[in-house]
């Protein structure tokens, strides 16, 4: 039978090693660099990512996913929406985008799609790529441009599921 010192020890052990994996797996935080998230995410915002759910599921068209572009560990995260799923082909056709042939509808706020960037034509992804796009398409570094391009299923460092900080964007993310 454990004394009674040694049962607070252990469960100090126990709340220590809980707040250890909550913290890792869902409190990692990442900050917004640039405005390419508007309005969801600002310049600044500190975000906190969820790092386990990937490994419970695969990411989903229109998650919120923080990753390095083409897994280069000298970067800063980037912070995209997901468009288009691994095995799916991508276009634009006069403003708008194309997932398989078919007008794809977002119900969040964009801006117009003015630079297509490097998919002049239609562009296939292969079974572990993922095709990410900012909000804010006027002003964002994303798939559309070389240095990012596709990202593959191993760059995604996880979801951002809420915003940390500044106090007046305090709280979950609104996908």
């Amino acid at each position: 039978m454990l004394t009674s010192a040694a049962t607070w020890l252990l469960k100090i052990a126990i709340v220590c090693l809980f707040a250890f994996v909550f913290v890792w797996y869902f409190g990692q935080k990442v900050s917004t660099v640039g405005d390419s998230m508007n309005p969801v995410l600002y310049n600044g915002d500190v975000t906190l990512v969820n790092r386990i759910i990937y490994n419970a599921s695969a990411p989903k068209r229109g998650d919120i996913i923080v990753f390095k572009p083409k897994g280069n560990e000298n970067s800063h995260y980037y912070i995209k929406r997901i468009i288009g799923l691994p095995g799916e082909t991508v276009e634009f056709l006069e403003g708008e985008i194309y997932i398989n042939g078919e007008k794809l509808t977002e119900d969040y706020a964009t801006t117009e799609i003015k630079d297509v960037g490097i998919v002049k034509e239609k562009m296939e992804l292969s079974g572990d790529e993922y095709f990410v796009l900012g909000d804010n398409r006027a002003n964002s570094e994303d798939s559309r441009m070389a240095d990012v391009g596709n990202v593959k299923r191993s760059y995604i460092y996880g979801k951002v599921w809420f915003v940390l900080s500044p106090q007046k964007h305090f709280g979950l993310i609104k996908d």
